[in-house]
C-alpha cells in the first residue's frame, strides 16, 4: 500500500488502514490493574518527538519516513499540542468563513457538478502547512509475544502514519479516535514511527466549526499490547420498564484471538457493591446475555446510579488473560405522542451550555482537571446538560459526565457553516454534504464513529448529526443511521429550520438557534410537530444574559419545552505575555495578528478562559436553579 498525496483532495477517501471503531473501554491485565487505574497493556507515546514543519506540500521533506532519514536538524515538540501554540504557524479565529476566504478560490469538489474534483486543490496549496513528526520507540518487554495497535485520540486535520518506512494508514476526522494496527512492521529494538500532519484536506469543507483553526496531534497518542483474546467491544442495552421498576440488560461484547478453551465470566454489580448477575461462558467471537431484574436503580442528574460490569476472560488453565471494566446505567428516555420529552417519568429539562474543549494554554488540548474544574463549575451553578459542540470530547469526559449526572447532547464532527451562508444570509449554491453521494460515506463514517465509541453511556441523551450544515439526503441518512442502531436515544439537528423540506425526514426535536421567547411560545402554541430545543441561546458575548427569565418560565407553560444550551460555557482566549508589563494575559481573536479574523465574537462564555466566572453565571445559577428537576 503507498500512500497518495492526492487523497487530501477527495471526500471519497477518509480512513485508509484504520480499524473499525469500538467502544470506549479500556483492556486491563489483571483486577490490581484496575485498581491501580493503570493498564499494562498501554504504553504512552506522549512526550517530546522530532518535528520539522512546512509551509505547504511542496516544501516538506520527502521520505522523511525511511529508517536512515537524518532528523538532527528537526526542531523537539510536545505532543499532545497544537502546532501553532508551538511556535509554528500562524494562530487564526474565525467563525463561519473557511480560514482561506478572501485569498484562494476554493470551492467543495462535486458540490458545484459530478465534474468539479478540482485536484491538487489541497495537495498543491500554498497555505496547507505540514508538520511531520518521528518518534522513536522500544516496545516494552511485556509487549512481547502481542500484537500492537496505536491509537491516536485527536489529529487535526488529516494524517498519513508511517512505521519503520512501510505505510501504515491514512485518517481524517480531527476529534474521533482513530487506531492501526502495527504488528506486521514492529521489529526488535528501537522502532521509527513517522506522522505526516497536514492542516487541510477535503474535511476541512465539514470541519468549519467556530473556534481557533489548528493543526497537529492534539490528543494523546498510546501503543495497546493486544492480548491473545481481546475484547474488541462492548455494546450494552439497559432497558428500563414503564413500571420505572424492572428492567433487562443486554450485554453484547465481541472478542478476537485464539479462543480456544477460553472462557468469559461476566458480572454487574449494582451501585451499592452488590452483585445481580454473575455467569461463566464459552469465549466466541459474538456472546450475547440478556438479563431480567425485578428492581433496577435508575441513573438521572439527581441520582446519577451507576452499574459496573466486568468481564474477565480465563484460559483453559483458569489464568486471568484480560480484563474489561465498565460502568453504565438505567434510565428511560420518552418521547410520547404528545411531544413530551421525560426521564424515568419527570419532565426533561435541559439547564446546560454548549462547551468548546478549550483550555487557555493548550488551546482544544484540556487536562483532566480543567474538565473535572468544568463539571464542579456545572453542578455548582445548577448546569445540568452539555452539547459537545461541536465534535466529539476527549474520552473521560463522557465517563465524568456519567458519574455527576450531567445530561448530554453527543455531537458528531460536521459544520460546513461557510458552504451554505455568506455574509450572513442563506446561500446554499455549494452547501455540502448536502445531497452529494461523494460526500455521503465520509458524513456517516463520522456517525458511526460517534456512536460507536460512547454507545454505552447513560449521560448521552441525544445522537447531534452536527452543527450547521444545512440539510439534504446525506444529513438524513445520518439521521437514519443513528435511529438504526438506537432507539434508546433522540436524534437532533437544527438544519430542519434553514431548510423545512427535510423537517419530518430528520431530528427528534424542533431544534433553533437564539429565537426569542415569543418565537417559542408562537411555534409551542400552534399544534407543534416537535418538542422544542434551544440547541444555541442566550449569546453570552460581552454583557449578556439578561431576559433569562423569559426563557426558563416558559417550562411552566409548556410541557413540550425541553430547554436547552446556553451559548456557551467557556471564552476561547489564550494566555500570552504581555509585551509591555511581562505579565500573563488572555489574548482573543484578532490578537496574533491573524487576518481575517472574527475578533472578541471568540469570548462568548459564562466563564473566562481560565475556568474564573464572569458575571453572567450567577444569573444562569439562579434560573436552572429555579427549574432543577
Amino acid at each position: 500500500m503507498t500512500a497518495k498525496l492526492e487523497w487530501l483532495d477527495d471526500p471519497t477517501v477518509f480512513r485508509v488502514g484504520k480499524l473499525p471503531a469500538h467502544s470506549d473501554h479500556t483492556v486491563y491485565r489483571s483486577a490490581a490493574e484496575i485498581t491501580q487505574g493503570e493498564s499494562s497493556l498501554i504504553s504512552s507515546l506522549d512526550g517530546t518527538w522530532r518535528f520539522h514543519f512546512a509551509k505547504t506540500p511542496a516544501e516538506r521533506l520527502l521520505n522523511f519516513e525511511d529508517i536512515n532519514f537524518n532528523t538532527e536538524n528537526f526542531d523537539d515538540i510536545q505532543v499532545p499540542g497544537h502546532i501553532e501554540l508551538q511556535n509554528f504557524g500562524q494562530i487564526q479565529y474565525i467563525n463561519t468563513l473557511y480560514p482561506w476566504e478572501g485569498k484562494i478560490y476554493r470551492r467543495p469538489p462535486y458540490a458545484l457538478g459530478p465534474d468539479k474534483t478540482y485536484p491538487g486543490i489541497f495537495s498543491d496549496a500554498s497555505d496547507n502547512t505540514v508538520g511531520q513528526y518521528v518518534k522513536t520507540f522500544t516496545l516494552p518487554e511485556n509487549f512481547n509475544g502481542h500484537n500492537v495497535h496505536i491509537q491516536f485520540d485527536g489529529v487535526e486535520e488529516a494524517m498519513y502514519i508511517w512505521l519503520n518506512g512501510q505505510f501504515i494508514g491514512y485518517s481524517e476526522d480531527s476529534f474521533s479516535r482513530a487506531e492501526f494496527d502495527l504488528t506486521p512492521y514492529l521489529v526488535a529494538g528501537e522502532n521509527k514511527l513517522a506522522v505526516e500532519v497536514f492542516k487541510y484536506s477535503t474535511a476541512a469543507f465539514i470541519e468549519d466549526q467556530d473556534m481557533f483553526r489548528f493543526s497537529g496531534i492534539f490528543r494523546s497518542v498510546n501503543l495497546i499490547a493486544i492480548p491473545q483474546v481481546n475484547v474488541v467491544d462492548v455494546h450494552l442495552k439497559p432497558v428500563v420498564a414503564a413500571d420505572l421498576h424492572s428492567g433487562d440488560l443486554s450485554i453484547g461484547l465481541t472478542l478476537a484471538g485464539d479462543l480456544t478453551d477460553t472462557t468469559a465470566q461476566i458480572t454487574v454489580n449494582n451501585p451499592r457493591g452488590e452483585t445481580v448477575l454473575d455467569r461463566t461462558v464459552t469465549a466466541e467471537q459474538h456472546i450475547q446475555l440478556n438479563e431480567a431484574f425485578d428492581d433496577v436503580a435508575l441513573w438521572s442528574h439527581r441520582q446519577p446510579d451507576l452499574y459496573e460490569l466486568m468481564i474477565t476472560i480465563f484460559d483453559s488453565d483458569k489464568q486471568i488473560i484480560a480484563v474489561v471494566p465498565y460502568d453504565f446505567g438505567f434510565r428511560r428516555l420518552v418521547k410520547d405522542d404528545d411531544n413530551r420529552v421525560t426521564i424515568n417519568g419527570i419532565p426533561l429539562h435541559l439547564n446546560g451550555v454548549n462547551r468548546h474543549e478549550w483550555s487557555p494554554v493548550g488551546g482544544r488540548n484540556v487536562t483532566l482537571d480543567e474538565m473535572e474544574t468544568d463539571i464542579e463549575i456545572f453542578k455548582e451553578n445548577n448546569i445540568n446538560a452539555v452539547r459537545t459542540s461541536h465534535y466529539p470530547n476527549q474520552i473521560p469526559w463522557y465517563g465524568m459526565c456519567d458519574e455527576a449526572g450531567i445530561y448530554m447532547m453527543a455531537e458528531t464532527n460536521l459544520e460546513s457553516h461557510g458552504s451554505w451562508q455568506k455574509m450572513g444570509a442563506v446561500e446554499p449554491s455549494y452547501n455540502i454534504p448536502g445531497s452529494i453521494p461523494e460526500w455521503l460515506d465520509v458524513v456517516l463514517d463520522r456517525a458511526k464513529s460517534n456512536f460507536e465509541q460512547f454507545k454505552n453511556h447513560p449521560s448521552i441523551l441525544f445522537w447531534s448529526l452536527g452543527n450547521e450544515s444545512y440539510t439534504g439526503d446525506n444529513t438524513v441518512a445520518m439521521d437514519q443511521y443513528f435511529k438504526s442502531v438506537d432507539d434508546s436515544r433522540l436524534t437532533h439537528y437544527e438544519g430542519i429550520f434553514q431548510n423545512r423540506v427535510d423537517e419530518d425526514r430528520m431530528s427528534d426535536v424542533e431544534s433553533r438557534m437564539y429565537a426569542s421567547p415569543a418565537d417559542i411560545k408562537d411555534y409551542l402554541s400552534n399544534n407543534p410537530k416537535k418538542p422544542y430545543l434551544n440547541c444555541e441561546y442566550m449569546h453570552s458575548m460581552g454583557n449578556s444574559v439578561g431576559g433569562f427569565d423569559e426563557y426558563v418560565q416558559l417550562y411552566d407553560e409548556f410541557d413540550t419545552y425541553l430547554g436547552g444550551f446556553i451559548w456557551d460555557y467557556i471564552d476561547q482566549a489564550l494566555y500570552v505575555t504581555d509585551e509591555v508589563t511581562g505579565k500573563q494575559v488572555l489574548r482573543y481573536g484578532g490578537d496574533f495578528d491573524e487576518r481575517h479574523s472574527d475578533y472578541e465574537f471568540s469570548g462568548d462564555g459564562i466563564v473566562f478562559a481560565n475556568r474564573q466566572p464572569k458575571p453572567a453565571i450567577q444569573e444562569v445559577s439562579y434560573y436552572y436553579g429555579r427549574y432543577d428537576n
